[in-house]
């Protein structure tokens, strides 16, 4: 009895070690991160579907390419997303970001191709955000953003004219880690949709994430929660999620898309692949 006892308690003090070894290495990677020559920066998870412009508190020179694929299983055809994105910090907490997204669509069994959305670069997106608040203390930042996107013809109607209307999307960032680890974040706004010719349309977006990062890494898993509601509709789509270091600076990450009602859209995967190139101003 007395062998078992002791054979417990050492077990009991090599899980202890190997906690307290793991928080100290953990600690000493946000370290790492956080405490790079600049202005204060706390460590947050960026969800991967609706990703931010920039890291929360930004630091001058930091860069980031992305390239994202999406295929969205709809009614009565399919979607392939694609977007080319660039983000960059000019300023300290500052982040300023151009994007390309294009659409492809490919008709299901028995749709005939003329009665499908037509191919197209659906705009040109620029935007900025500004981090005003980051709290070492509270583990906690907030950043406010804009986003304007020039909406493009499809294909078959670039004879028109170059530019089909705007879309004007002010939003706000609110993010916490609660320890080391688990990290949570909310970015809200309003989307406002202006094609030309046509009437507004308005609907208010409230994307709510939780993940928990892999100690001593930048990988994660987690989830987001897109919700948005247009007049007396309502509509929200759970997005399970992970991200993997490739290497320093290249990640990967995955999204699958569960829409909570299946009026128009279905499931959903999402990959995006991101490229930090190093640059001395966040080493």
């Amino acid at each position: 009895m007395s062998l078992c006892g002791s054979w417990l308690y050492s077990c009991s003090q090599k899980n202890d070690s190997l906690r307290h070894a793991a928080e100290i290495f953990d600690s000493l990677y946000i370290s790492s991160i956080e405490n790079r020559t600049g202005p204060a920066k706390i460590l947050h998870a960026e969800p991967l579907f609706i990703d931010l412009i920039r890291d929360l508190g930004a630091r001058k020179g930091e860069k980031e390419w992305n390239v994202g694929v999406a295929l969205t299983d709809n009614l009565g055809f399919d979607a392939i997303n694609t977007l080319i994105e660039y983000e960059f910090a000019p300023i300290d907490r500052l982040g300023l970001e151009i994007e390309l997204p294009f659409t492809f669509y490919t008709p299901q069994k028995g749709i005939q191709r003329d009665s499908i959305p037509s191919h197209q670069l659906e705009s040109i997106k620029l935007a900025a955000q500004w981090t005003f608040l980051v709290s070492e203390k509270k583990q906690t930042s907030m950043a406010v953003g804009y986003i304007h996107e020039f909406l493009i013809p499809g294909f078959r109607h670039l004879r028109g004219p170059a530019i089909n209307g705007h879309v004007f999307n002010p939003f706000l960032v609110a993010a916490r880690r609660w320890g080391s680890n688990w990290h949570t974040l909310i970015y809200t706004g309003p989307h406002i949709e202006r094609p030309h010719g046509h009437s507004l349309h308005f609907r208010y977006d409230v994307n709510s994430n939780i993940h928990y990062m892999v100690p001593g890494s930048r990988n994660f898993i987690g989830v987001e929660f897109n919700k948005s509601w247009q007049r007396s509709d309502f509509d929200m789509t759970i997005r399970p999620q992970m991200r993997l270091g490739i290497s320093e600076n290249i990640m990967i990450g995955i999204v699958g898309g569960i829409p909570v009602r299946r009026e128009n859209q279905r499931m959903s995967m999402f990959t995006r692949l991101i490229w930090e190139p190093g640059h001395r101003g966040n080493r």
